[in-house]
């Protein structure tokens, strides 16, 4: 089959790999039909990341199935799927209290709890940018989807964005009314603003300086914040009379620049610090990592980061972190999207077929303008 494979940074090819085959009777094997490039991806596209040459990428996925194990029995041949990045084994202490983002058995890599396809560290797992995937556990991790090709744009967004931003909003303590900024007008973030207002926000701010992701801000109902005109800080107490916000949702992760462009891993956390109220709450769904070897500073290639953290606890601020448990959520929205109150793929700017993934990736790392969301489709030419 044909499959995007990582080559180094900067650099990743569409080549013929041998096709996934069930290994354990609980597999099953997917015929891939919308794939996305994720922001997330880039930290390895970008050589951030300590991920192997010739892996195969992709952890937003969505498909029919067209085999399984003889040990499952809940998915059948021909379903249509969406396939949550997270791979769980549904029995571990963590599955079973809901936390299927930190699977203690999936990954072998020692020192990490939970696993995912086509990622750094993140296990042994092909990733879904390809004609076919293997997925483990099948009858634990795949989601039903209606039959057809309906709302495909909005699904693929299920196995991982609109979860994440939905946690993000849910890791900052989220109460209906309440104020909530978004740092970050990426894929995540503007699913964490369309959640917010999906769960009754009485006002949502996404910081960004990309004109597009800001235009798609409005369009959920965000009031945009370009962070390159003025002080974000001074710009959020201003809107907010003084007061800030209740919710802040930190979807930018450890690579966040300044206008200029220079890197600084604790901006963020530094703003939010400062523009949530009083006893409020922080969602950290950005990536950070232990070691980040082509960081700027020598704390923050060790995972260091200092930030305001005596602002945060002199304020009696929470926070939240992690990579979002996605069967937690993807059925409900899911839901929410068959029923018309949930419209992700208004972000998609770019569906291409499989053989134009190294453009793809290309366009979307050098954040040219338009191209916020990129899906790949393996049966398009």
């Amino acid at each position: 089959m044909k499959a995007v494979v990582y080559r180094g940074p900067k650099k990743v090819a569409v080549e013929e790999v041998p096709d996934p085959t069930i290994q354990s009777p609980t597999d099953a094997i997917i015929r891939i039909t919308t794939t996305n490039i994720c922001g997330s991806d880039l930290h390895m596209y970008e050589g951030r990341t300590p991920v192997e040459e010739g892996k195969v990428l992709g952890h937003e996925n969505m498909g029919v199935v067209e085999a399984v194990g003889e040990g499952v029995d809940r998915i059948q041949v021909g379903d249509r799927v969406s396939v949550p990045f997270n791979i769980a084994c549904g029995t571990c202490r963590n599955c079973t209290q809901g936390w299927t983002s930190f699977c203690l058995r999936a990954n072998p890599t020692e020192g990490v709890d939970g696993a995912a396809y086509g990622y750094a560290s993140m296990g042994p797992y092909d990733g879904g940018q390809a004609e076919y995937l293997r997925v483990p556990w099948a009858d634990f991790n795949l989601l039903h989807l209606p039959a057809g090709d309906e709302h495909e744009n909005d699904f693929t967004m299920l196995s991982d964005i609109f979860p994440t931003g939905w946690h993000g909003v849910e890791l900052s303590g989220f109460q209906v009314g309440d104020r909530v900024a978004v740092f970050g007008g990426g894929p995540v973030g503007l699913m964490a603003a369309h959640s917010a207002m999906i769960r009754g926000a009485s006002q949502v701010f996404v910081v960004d300086k990309e004109t597009d992701r800001l235009a798609l801000a409005e369009k959920f109902g965000a009031t945009p914040v370009d962070f390159s005109a003025h002080d974000p800080v001074e710009q959020l107490l201003d809107a907010t009379g003084g007061r800030g916000v209740d919710r802040g949702v930190e979807a930018v992760g450890y690579q966040a620049h300044d206008p200029s462009g220079e890197e600084h891993p604790e901006l963020v956390l530094d703003n939010l610090a400062q523009v949530v109220r009083s006893t409020g709450g922080i969602g950290v769904v950005g990536v950070y990592m232990p070691q980040d070897p082509g960081a700027n500073g020598e704390l923050a290639q060790q995972g260091r980061i200092p930030w305001q953290f005596g602002t945060f606890f002199t304020k009696g601020l929470s926070m939240g972190t992690g990579q979002a448990p996605v069967k937690r959520y993807n059925r409900r929205l899911r839901d929410l999207i068959v029923a018309g109150r949930a419209t992700p793929g208004l972000i998609t700017s770019h569906e291409l077929g499989l053989d134009q993934a190294a453009e793809g990736y290309q366009r979307f790392d050098q954040r040219d303008d338009g191209w916020t969301k990129v899906l790949l489709r393996p049966g398009q030419a």
